[in-house]
């Protein structure tokens, strides 16, 4: 019933499709390829662009966006209490560790110093270094982006009302 001429016919069907995918893969990427040339290295041109003034609208967001010094100043704990919420899963306030260390007396206080946590290298290289508002708040942000190695899988807080809140929310749990 199986024998060697249907294994090999098998086989070859296998073969057979795995070439004729290769060789649709290979046509699609000179029909469809934008960049460089695989055969000069110089660069392609397209054909046209859309504009969709994306750059003029990164431009006014950034021109627009007030510095986080003065939003830090207005910023209100309670709120900060409430985005506090997103960081409990790892966090404590209580003086143990968590999945995280814990964060009381986090501000101001020298990084990576919590007693009895295992912090990332990144991090334990930055003994000598405060916790400052602004640091935290680049922290915060974008942690893998500030610190590169951290152990932090945290995304970041994209709303730099929300770290100014936080800030001030932790510089008020001793």
């Amino acid at each position: 019933m199986f024998d060697t001429m249907t294994l090999t016919k098998a086989t070859g069907a296998v073969c057979g499709s795995l070439l004729v995918y290769l060789l649709a893969a290979w046509a699609g990427e000179g029909l469809y390829h934008v960049g460089h040339d695989s055969h000069g290295g110089e660069e392609i041109a397209q054909a046209y662009s859309i504009d969709t003034g994306a750059s003029e609208t990164a431009s006014a967001d950034a021109e627009a966006a007030p510095d986080f010094a003065t939003v830090y100043a207005a910023a209100v704990p309670a709120d900060g209490e409430k985005v506090f919420a997103k960081c409990r899963s790892c966090h404590k306030l209580d003086g143990s560790d968590g999945v995280g260390p814990h964060l009381n007396g986090i501000v101001d206080k020298n990084k990576g110093t919590s007693a009895g946590y295992a912090y990332s290298d990144a991090l334990a290289a930055l003994t000598g270094e405060v916790w400052t508002p602004e640091n935290l708040n680049g922290f915060l942000e974008n942690p893998k982006g500030y610190m590169p190695g951290t152990k932090m899988s945290f995304a970041g807080l994209p709303d730099v009302e929300e770290r100014a809140n936080l800030i001030a929310y932790l510089a008020t749990v001793q």
